[in-house]
């Protein structure tokens, strides 16, 4: 057997004795056996239920994910549905507001050619009421005038008023003849 320090030239080596390699492969051998048998399984068990918690984690992370993309998705077409849904309103706006616009413009053309046809209507009266006047004045003058002028009376009243109509028609006959 080697001793504790064999010398080679130049170099001291240490070596164990043969009992201290043998006591300690015994007790390597004890120690990897207990190892496997007790602590080995139970530090498989921890590692293998923190894998199926991180695998856990990550399907419930996966769900999660898929939950928030169908939320976003979901939410993205509602959103659509409103901005087409306003859309709708503001073209039904646009075309109620231009249709209340058409009608209050008829209302205006009817209420104006209303008034207009009422004010010719009523010019027409007062210059029917005007020229009636007008022939009665006309009529009197020239009654008062004719009598003056022949020297008599023209009381009779049928006799005056076809007098003082001969007067009035040869009036407005050359009233038009001069237009």
């Amino acid at each position: 057997m080697l001793n504790a320090e064999a010398e080679v030239p130049g170099y001291k080596l240490l070596l164990p004795e043969t009992s201290e390699i043998v006591w300690t492969l015994i007790f390597l051998v004890i120690f990897a056996v207990v190892f496997m048998r007790f602590v080995l399984p139970r530090l498989n068990a921890v590692l293998e239920e923190r894998s199926e918690k991180i695998e856990g984690g990550l399907k419930k992370a996966e769900e999660v994910q898929q939950q928030a993309d169908d939320l976003r998705a979901t939410q993205e077409q509602e959103l659509a549905a409103a901005r087409q849904e306003a859309a709708g309103i503001r073209e039904k706006a646009r075309q109620d507001g231009a249709r209340i616009v058409e009608e209050a413009r008829a209302r205006a053309e009817s209420e104006s050619e209303r008034v207009l046809v009422a004010g010719r209507q009523q010019l027409s009266a007062e210059r029917q009421t005007a020229s009636a006047q007008l022939h009665h004045e006309v009529g009197s003058l020239a009654s008062d005038l004719a009598s003056k002028i022949v020297g008599e009376s023209l009381t009779d009243d049928e006799r005056s008023r076809r007098v003082i109509d001969r007067f009035l028609d040869d009036l407005e006959s050359s009233q038009t003849a001069t237009r």
